[in-house]
């Protein structure tokens, strides 16, 4: 005795495969090298824009050691650290990228900023300056995976305790 089907399938069309026939235009090989190449020219200015950018954070620090955790001076913190997260990797340094991300998840909640402990905030900090001024530029170099693991845990447990 054969079982009669319960439904029955229907294929449906990919709308963005008709529209373009199913394929996407290749990568341009030489757009690639050539953009390659541009950033590797500007390679030599990394380490100074680098620094400008943790100048930035140093001063909104200062502020907010200077006037406290208001919500203006750790906006500005925030946007500092945010930044840097953006820009580690790209200038070369992707443990700034990820020392800064810890620090943005610590200070990522406008309502929490006011509540977050000085003292891991400055640590963030000085971790950021000392791998520059060590020239750490990843996790692979022990002490730049120790204090990212350590820095990352603090926030962790910050915020379990909220």
């Amino acid at each position: 005795m054969s079982e009669t089907p319960k439904g029955e399938m229907i294929p449906v069309r990919s709308p963005l495969s008709s529209k373009v026939g199913g394929r996407f235009p290749g990568i341009d090989a030489d757009a690639i090298a050539k953009a390659e190449a541009a950033l590797a020219s500007l390679a030599d200015n990394f380490t100074q824009w680098l620094e400008e950018e943790i100048t930035k954070l140093e001063k909104a620090r200062q502020v907010v050691h200077d006037e406290g955790l208001s919500a203006d001076n750790t906006e500005k913190l925030y946007i500092s650290a945010h930044d840097l997260k953006g820009l580690g990797t790209t200038y070369q340094f992707p443990i700034i990228t990820r020392l800064a991300a810890s620090l943005c998840r610590l200070i990522d909640e406008p309502a929490r900023r006011s509540k977050a402990p000085l003292l891991i905030i400055d640590a963030h900090i000085d971790a950021i300056k000392a791998a520059v001024r060590a020239n750490i530029r990843d996790d692979s170099h022990p002490v730049g995976k120790t204090l990212a693991e350590e820095l990352e845990a603090n926030v962790k447990q910050f915020l379990a305790s909220e």
